[in-house]
């Protein structure tokens, strides 16, 4: 998938002024963000979860290389075979090499973002191979050639009159508007699929080093369906997904649909553990897992590394002020959000997503409701720190900040600075107490007026406080 989020502001703006999008993005509201509160009153000892979850991982992580060693090890002692990608490139040729010894033609594939990274869809199709995209909203997508806006949610922006549009105009069936009817019609379309492919492609929400599994998370049967039916199965995860054994699964799964959907538990979660046996009525043939790296350990021992406690479920940027504005295609890449905004300058380049990092309030929503405990806006922050030592964001901002370093590290040149400042703005302000525009500023007040101050600093309404408090016999 290209990368446009150099392109962040203009797009921003285009979807600012989208009616149906933002008439979508509301919906967030209810079914996930109040969906995702009820289900964690439900729970009395939800902090304690939550730190158990962020110990989980973080173990996980200190111990990355063993814990890979060890799920290779017991997959491949289960019949399945481990591949491993450095890069995006190498997770495509590795599939096209495993399609072609296999005798592959038809590929049914279940909702995967790492996939999304690689780009491996066009892959698949360029190399000659039929691939159709079977969760209900991918399909939705593929159909339109669109990327997804959310990683649980990937259709969102859509209204329901633009997938009965879009169906009837691929499908060639009379138009249908009611949901049921258009599932029921897209479930027509998919069945065949399912039975004809010869290699089915998932993602894995979290790799079990302990049994050697791939563990899927889904609302759908599709996810069964192209892990069971072809004759091949591939499953394709970054390497962090690892985790050490089933009960750190079972510590997980209570928190990952809570969050990601509103939901207690999830409809479908699906453990594949090896080929199929001799004695076996289901299951493929021929297993593969694809490990990825693909910028990850790029990640390990910085200050960035939290990040990769992530487990997808999409919690912070239902809560983002900044995503429920402008949806998820702004972001220009896979990931949007504020996990977007960390991970995307981290594995396509802190100079191909300036923006990023600042697309955001820093108003913690993201930190608090996140179900590992990343320090989102903290992470944030030592981006945008990043580019500024490495001079990438523009002269005169640096040298703005370069200033206000300077004059704030002296404390009487600042409350000097301070005085007139206030004054300044105190007369731009004039009677309506309002400044309307600020030189140097247009982006804080291009879309809001900031109100004005009296003309004095805090330290002078302070110390006149104080004086006043005095006077009244309140300090002694």
């Amino acid at each position: 998938m290209q990368v446009t989020s150099s392109q962040f502001k203009q797009t921003a703006r285009v979807k600012l002024t989208d009616p149906r999008l933002q008439a979508a993005l509301r919906k967030l509201q209810g079914n996930f963000v109040k969906g995702r509160a009820d289900r964690i009153a439900e729970l009395d000892n939800f902090e304690d979860i939550r730190d158990a979850a962020a110990a989980v991982r973080d173990r996980a992580l200190a111990h990355l290389d063993r814990y890979l060693e060890e799920f290779e090890n017991n997959a491949t002692a289960r019949g399945a075979m481990v591949h491993w990608a450095e890069t995006a490139a190498d997770v495509n040729r590795i599939v096209c090499e495993i399609a072609a010894r296999h005798g592959v033609r038809r590929i049914a594939k279940s909702k995967s973002m790492v996939t999304e990274e690689c780009g491996l869809n066009d892959a698949l199709e360029a190399a000659g191979y039929e691939v159709v995209e079977t969760d209900l909203g991918e399909y939705i997508l593929q159909l339109a050639r669109e990327h997804p806006s959310h990683i649980v949610a990937p259709v969102v922006h859509k209204s329901r009159d633009e997938v009965s549009d879009l169906f009837a105009a691929k499908h060639g069936q009379p138009r249908k508007s009611d949901i049921a009817e258009l599932t029921r019609e897209a479930r027509l379309m998919l069945r065949p699929r399912f039975l004809a492919a010869d290699m089915g492609v998932t993602g894995a929400n979290f790799l079990i080093a302990e049994t050697g599994s791939t563990l899927i998370v889904t609302n759908e049967g599709n996810g069964r369906m192209v892990t069971t039916l072809p004759r091949v199965h591939v499953a394709i995860t970054g390497i962090e997904k690892v985790v050490p054994t089933l009960e750190d699964i079972a510590t997980l799964m209570r928190l990952l649909p809570r969050h990601g959907t509103g939901q207690s538990v999830t409809n479908y979660i699906s453990v594949t553990t090896g080929a199929r046996g001799r004695d076996e009525t289901d299951g493929p043939e021929h297993f593969h897992i694809v490990l990825v790296d693909a910028g990850r350990t790029g990640l390990l021992g910085t200050d960035l590394q939290p990040m990769l406690r992530c487990i997808r479920c999409g919690a912070c940027m239902n809560h983002c002020p900044v995503y429920q504005s402008i949806g998820g295609h702004a972001y220009g890449w896979v990931y949007p959000g504020p996990m977007g905004s960390v991970l995307t300058p981290s594995y396509a380049g802190l100079e191909n997503a300036l923006d990023l990092p600042h697309a955001a309030t820093l108003c913690n929503q993201c930190g608090v409701v996140c179900p590992v405990k990343i320090p989102l806006p903290e992470l944030l922050r030592k981006l945008r720190e990043q580019q500024f030592e490495r001079r990438l964001r523009p002269a005169a901002e640096r040298m703005g900040l370069a200033l206000w370093g300077r004059i704030a590290q002296r404390p009487a040149l600042y409350a000097f600075a301070a005085r007139i400042a206030a004054k300044i703005l105190a007369w731009i302000g004039g009677r309506e107490k309002l400044v309307h525009s600020l030189p140097f500023a247009g982006g804080w007040t291009g879309g809001r007026d900031l109100p004005a101050p009296e003309g004095r600093t805090f330290r002078d309404l302070y110390a006149r406080r104080g004086a006043t408090r005095e006077e009244s016999g309140e300090i002694k």
